[in-house]
């Protein structure tokens, strides 16, 4: 299947709601160190109700850390900064999808070691900053899913 990775998540709640959509979908979260949180939050805990015994979440001091350890095809910076749009690539199985913290992104210079097409953005209003985290990484997923016809 695909990987998810959260660089530095900040927010307890949207890692909690991305938990529950990596239960639901079978895609394994990684998330790398610094977090904004522990992962004993109460607000973690509830965002993401009784799916954390179904989810497989892996941490990881560095995003390199995961680079090393985790087999994966591609890897695919999901990024408001992006020039690509994220339902043109044809995704495939083990591709890997990282998504920046809630204030920051993720930095340029990561945006800056992958090739233009891997920097994926979702289109929206010229005048906003973004979407929230967790449904930016729904909507990401559920496309490459979605190119697989949802098989596991």
């Amino acid at each position: 299947m695909f990987h998810c990775i959260l660089y530095q998540p900040e927010i307890p709640q949207n890692t909690g709601s991305i938990i529950r959509l990596c239960a639901n979908t079978d895609i394994p979260l990684h998330l790398i160190h610094p977090l904004g949180f522990e992962l004993e939050n109460k607000k973690l805990k509830r965002a993401g109700l009784d799916y954390h015994e179904w989810a497989r979440v892996q941490e990881y001091n560095s995003l390199q850390e995961f680079l090393d350890k985790v087999p994966h095809k591609r890897l695919f910076a999901c990024s408001t900064r992006g020039t690509q749009y994220y339902n043109v690539p044809q995704y495939q199985a083990e591709d890997a999808f990282i998504f920046g913290s809630e204030t920051c992104g993720l930095p340029q210079a990561m945006l800056d070691t992958l090739p233009p097409e891997q920097v994926i953005r979702i289109p929206m209003n010229t005048t906003h900053r973004s979407l929230n985290l967790s449904n930016a990484v729904s909507v990401i997923l559920y496309e490459a899913w979605r190119q697989l016809d949802f098989k596991q």
